[in-house]
C-alpha cells in the first residue's frame, strides 16, 4: 500500500513538473462526439499563457422530435508528453435549452451544468490540432436527459495567431 501511495505521489509530481511547450494562440474547429453527451460542437480555443487556455464550444441537435443547444466554457491546463503530443485537463460549465415534441407529449427546459475535461492532443507542424477527450457533465434540475452525461469526442482545429 505504501508503494502504491508513494508511486502515485511521484507520478503526480512528475506530471506537474513537466515543462510545457507553447500552445497555439487561437484554434477553431469542430468537436465530434455523440456517446451519451450532447453531440457535435463548434469549438474555439484561446491561449492565455504557455500552458493555459480557454475553450468555448457551441453544440446543437435538431431532429424530428428533439431540438437542443448547449454552450460550454472550460479553463484548461496543458502539459507536454513528447514532441507535439500534449495532455490537458480542465474545469468549467455551461448552459443550454432543449425541447421535445411528439404526438403524445411535449416538454422543454433550460439547464446549467458543471463540466470537466481530460484529453490528449497532437500539434502538427502544419496549422492542425487533433485531440481526443472525455468531458463529464453534471447538471441540476431540468438537465438535458439526466443529471449526468459524459462525452468522448474527437476534435479537429485550425491553429492561427
Amino acid at each position: 500500500m505504501r508503494k502504491l501511495i508513494l508511486s502515485s505521489v511521484m507520478l503526480l509530481g512528475l506530471a506537474f513538473s513537466v515543462q510545457s511547450q507553447e500552445i497555439s494562440q487561437n484554434a477553431i474547429g469542430l468537436r465530434f462526439g455523440n456517446n451519451n453527451g450532447f453531440g457535435g460542437e463548434v469549438s474555439y480555443q484561446r491561449g492565455l499563457s504557455n500552458n493555459n487556455r480557454l475553450e468555448a464550444d457551441l453544440g446543437w441537435r435538431n431532429s424530428r422530435d428533439f431540438n437542443a443547444f448547449q454552450m460550454t466554457g472550460i479553463y484548461q491546463w496543458v502539459w507536454t508528453i513528447d514532441g507535439g503530443f500534449n495532455w490537458y485537463a480542465g474545469v468549467g460549465g455551461g448552459l443550454g435549452s432543449w425541447s421535445y415534441k411528439s404526438y403524445l407529449s411535449k416538454d422543454n427546459g433550460t439547464f446549467v451544468f458543471a463540466a470537466g475535461d481530460i484529453g490528449v492532443e497532437y500539434n502538427f507542424d502544419i496549422p492542425l490540432l487533433i485531440s481526443l477527450d472525455l468531458r463529464p457533465e453534471f447538471g441540476g434540475t431540468n438537465y438535458y436527459r439526466d443529471s449526468f452525461n459524459s462525452d468522448i469526442a474527437l476534435s479537429l482545429r485550425y491553429k492561427f495567431n
